[in-house]
């Protein structure tokens, strides 16, 4: 199932909505559990909360309403629109994000040329946090503040979304915590690394682009078997596959979990694959005026243009 939120363009459309896609239709699952004679939360982080029978009924539910053959007529008006008749946001707004550097082997290759981190590959994940203001949703801005940051750069990653509370997992138990996957563009300011911790780099506001949906888990045949590619401007900078990751996901969730409780809704972004602007000769970074485009199969696209924040 591909969860989205989202707003209706119509100026009366009123606050974000839960909603369920297939193809170019959205359902609004709310409003069709009301005329279902049931309830479902209205929002993503609610119903990952509300666990597993929420979910199978929000399957149900969209089903019923999206599949071939659904009878618009049976359904309660204004709970189906057109894609383009709405506005994605970010799906939800996470508790944690936590970020995995270096977990790809040619980026390590190409981080310990740029940015002067380690040349071996690490025995274990390297583990970072972006604040839940970074995030920002599908078509919003990414913040290009010059008076702090030069050296602006871009990181498409798969992210893993969290569905139940992980402590001390073990990774032959990891999978069952996955709710499902969505995009994450890793924005970075390169020249705010301050003692090389990575905070600020990494934490402002809109450097997490997520989006422009989570898609469930069942939807995914392999997570370690997905091309991934950014463009600039429609030039490529990225094109890699989950397959080159040195640390696969049960290992990331057994790894965090060890220490720090995995809670639903967190999210987890993987790593990503070289070509990214620091390590290109001579180094490229994003300016006011330019579109990221992060692509990841299955997923979709998470589109984001880059303004002025001055």
């Amino acid at each position: 199932m591909r969860l989205v939120t989202y707003t209706p363009n119509d100026p009366n459309g009123g606050p974000a909505r839960l909603g369920a896609q297939l193809g170019t239709r959205v359902a609004d699952l709310a409003a069709l559990a009301r005329a279902a004679g049931t309830e479902l939360p209205g929002d993503l982080l609610s119903l990952i909360r509300a666990g597993s029978t929420a979910l199978a009924a929000a399957r149900t539910l969209a089903d019923g309403a999206l599949a071939d053959g659904a009878e618009p007529a049976r359904l309660p008006a204004g709970a189906v629109h057109d894609l383009a008749e709405v506005t994605l946001l970010a799906p939800l707004r996470p508790g944690k994000i936590i970020g995995v550097g270096l977990n790809y082997v040619e980026h390590v290759e190409e981080s310990s040329r740029s940015l002067d981190t380690d040349r071996e590959l690490p025995d274990r994940p390297v583990l970072f946090s972006k604040p839940a203001t970074a995030v920002t949703g599908p078509g919003q801005p990414v913040l290009h503040n010059a008076g702090l940051t030069k050296q602006l750069d871009w990181e498409c990653e798969l992210a893993v979304v969290i569905g139940r509370a992980a402590t001390r997992v073990s990774e032959q138990d990891a999978w069952d915590h996955v709710l499902g996957y969505s995009i994450v563009n890793d924005i970075s300011a390169r020249d705010q690394r301050r003692s090389g911790q990575w905070f600020f780099s990494k934490g402002q506001d809109s450097y997490a682009p997520f989006g422009p949906c989570v898609l469930t888990a069942d939807e995914i045949p392999d997570p370690h078997d997905l091309d991934l590619h950014l463009s600039v401007n429609g030039e490529t900078k990225q094109n890699s596959n989950t397959r080159h990751m040195l640390f696969r996901i049960p290992r990331l969730i057994a790894d965090i979990s060890s220490g720090v409780t995995l809670e639903p809704g967190d999210v987890i972004a993987t790593g990503s694959p070289s070509g990214v602007g620091a390590g290109m000769v001579p180094p490229q970074f994003l300016q006011p005026g330019d579109l990221i485009e992060a692509t990841i199969q299955h997923i979709g696209t998470l589109t984001n243009p880059v303004v002025d924040a001055r």
